[in-house]
């Protein structure tokens, strides 16, 4: 006898197991589709990318991310920085550009590891002690034993620097008096107590100094004030050094200052040792500088100037003979 086979049953078994296996794919699809998405940037290795937080100048973002991609070389990727991103990736260094983007990135994460670009080493210098190897900057604004010696260079003549300060700001030229010894100038901080008392301090250090020396103290040189400061000098036939290159657009007479090029060789630098040894270097100055001066000014007091390369090239050597010094 023949075997009979109830063909109906056979299709209603090969429906079920087409079912069954249509169900099996969707919920695999459904499994994948819940496992949590990780971005590819979270899942490479830190040194082969860096984040950027810029700043509230998009043209200054756009020239530091064209120089900081020439020096860091097409093996490092820049990505842009952006909130909760260190909930994602903490290990992945964050370079941060001016103190605003420095801390948004610190509030968000204490923990991430932060090179700052364009800060000053009085904004820095606590963050980066408190968080040593993780927290690190390439200095922006010119060194005042620097801008010092620019003066001495441009005045040869000059054994006396007059500064002002806040009462709160006198610290930031505390070690500049102890070292200018060495470079045959002697120093003396004005205090100014209160804005009524900004000329008729500056008037006595004018007396005293042979130029003056300004810091980066907001307080004291803003767009309200130099006016009036360098007015008051010019016609006490004194000239004022710094605080920045801005200013000598203003009227001050000189000032050294970083190239952005040279901020970006050394922010690989310290990129390339992080990816090596997991530290950053302490914060830093770059070597190499600029001077920028002020030719109208320097006419109208009858002040002869060098030419700046002759005046940079002095500058390195008297720094470099000081240092050459201290260490013998």
């Amino acid at each position: 006898m023949k075997p009979t086979y109830n063909t109906k049953m056979g299709k209603e078994s090969g429906g079920h197991a087409s079912r069954r296996a249509l169900g099996g794919a969707v919920l695999f699809l459904l499994f994948v589709l819940s496992v949590p998405f990780q971005p590819v940037y979270a899942q490479s290795s830190s040194g082969s990318q860096v984040y950027l937080a810029g700043s509230e100048n998009s043209a200054l973002n756009r020239r530091m991310i064209t120089l900081l991609r020439e020096a860091l070389g097409s093996t490092v990727n820049i990505r842009s920085f952006s909130s909760g991103q260190t909930s994602q990736d903490k290990t992945t260094p964050v370079i941060t550009l001016g103190p605003e983007a420095f801390t948004r990135v610190r509030q968000e994460n204490r923990d991430v590891p932060i090179l700052a670009l364009l800060v000053d080493q009085s904004f820095i210098s606590g963050y980066a002690g408190r968080s040593e190897g993780s927290v690190s900057g390439i200095l922006y604004n010119p060194p005042l034993i620097r801008q010092a010696v620019a003066g001495k260079e441009i005045l040869p003549h000059a054994t006396r620097v007059a500064m002002l300060a806040r009462p709160e700001t006198v610290e930031l030229y505390e070690s500049l008096v102890d070292e200018l010894p060495a470079y045959g100038l002697r120093a003396r901080v004005f205090v100014v107590s209160s804005d009524n008392d900004l000329i008729p301090t500056l008037i006595h250090a004018l007396n005293y100094g042979d130029f003056i020396l300004a810091a980066p103290d907001s307080g004291i040189y803003n767009p309200r004030t130099i006016k009036h400061i360098l007015l008051t000098a010019y016609r006490r036939n004194r000239i004022v050094i710094g605080p920045s290159q801005a200013y000598v657009k203003a009227g001050s007479l000189a000032s050294t200052y970083t190239p952005l090029t040279e901020i970006a060789k050394l922010a690989a630098n310290y990129i390339e040792q992080y990816r090596r040894d997991g530290q950053f270097p302490p914060p830093a100055y770059p070597d190499v500088f600029r001077i920028e001066l002020n030719d109208q000014v320097a006419r109208s007091l009858n002040i002869p100037l060098p030419d700046r390369q002759e005046i940079i090239n002095s500058i390195s050597e008297r720094l470099a003979g000081s240092e050459e010094a201290s260490d013998e």
